[in-house]
């Protein structure tokens, strides 16, 4: 199996997840600040997997991966952390008590 085929299901849920926020109140200023997430967490990735990569720390075959690089990190990995700066905040927002919180907590159940 190649790496681009292991990134279809988290690409797809990622998608998925986050559309299921679309009528959700807040969606655009959320949109922005995953947008803003994922360019520090690409910027991240493309650091620090080029020093472990050139530290020897792992490798990649060549043909499990698509040959497009950053440096020297396959394309691959900046899909994951492009998901999770969408997917997290977007598995949050639809949390039960989300909507009835208003975005906050509440003390409901509290003594």
């Amino acid at each position: 199996m190649t790496y681009p085929l292991i990134l279809i299901p988290f690409v797809a849920v990622t998608i998925a997840v986050t559309v299921a926020t679309l009528a959700r109140p807040g969606f655009g200023r959320r949109m922005a600040a995953s947008g803003i997430s994922a360019a520090v967490l690409l910027a991240l990735t493309a650091v620090f997997d080029n020093v472990m990569i050139a530290a020897g720390l792992f490798t990649y075959p060549a043909e499990h991966i698509s040959g497009l690089r950053v440096g020297l990190a396959p394309l691959e990995d900046f899909a994951y952390p492009v998901c999770a700066a969408f997917l997290v905040p977007a598995v949050f927002v639809l949390l039960p008590g989300r909507a009835a919180a208003g975005g906050g907590t509440t003390d409901e159940g509290r003594a």
